[in-house]
């Protein structure tokens, strides 16, 4: 293959911009550092030497009511849709038991609960949101106002109390 002919190949075989494509599979070689900077060292750290990080700590848990990696307050729910009252049957380490008095049909079930428990809670509607567990019975229910663990699981063993 004579220069003029390589030109000719090679100058076929560009991109949009300009560049040169690499046959499939190739890889671009990598630049001095990249990989270093991909582990999360600076140029200042010596090679070989880990840096410390704090251990992610595991949420703090009191039963079904726990504290998440954002520091919301989450509560676990066991739900019980189609009852004839809203009201907390059980409380387990596991889940609260609520029987909500709404059909468990287009999120009804869901907005009774975050209401119901806005009220056993006294916050405010906008603060009590489902986290997880649209369609389940299982659920997780976020609180979004500053309040500690203690506080809503003192609250809901009050509200089981009753009935």
């Amino acid at each position: 293959m004579s220069l003029k002919s390589g030109l000719k190949h090679l100058t076929a075989r560009r991109g949009a911009w300009g560049s040169v494509l690499l046959p499939l599979g190739a890889e671009m070689p990598k630049k001095a550092g990249a990989a270093s900077k991909a582990r999360g060292e600076s140029r200042g750290a010596e090679k070989g030497k880990n840096q410390s990080k704090e251990p992610e700590r595991p949420p703090l848990s009191l039963g079904p009511v726990a504290i998440d990696a954002k520091g919301c307050v989450t509560i676990a729910i066991h739900a019980k849709p189609g009852s004839r009252q809203s009201a907390v049957t059980d409380l387990t380490t596991e889940a609260v038991n609520v029987a909500i008095a709404a059909p468990p049909s287009e999120g009804e079930a869901n907005a009774e609960l975050c209401r119901y428990l806005s009220k056993v809670l006294e916050l405010r509607k906008s603060d009590v949101v489902l986290g997880k567990g649209g369609k389940s019975r299982e659920k997780v229910v976020k609180l979004l106002a500053s309040t500690t663990p203690e506080e809503i699981l003192e609250k809901l063993k009050k509200e089981a109390e009753k009935k």
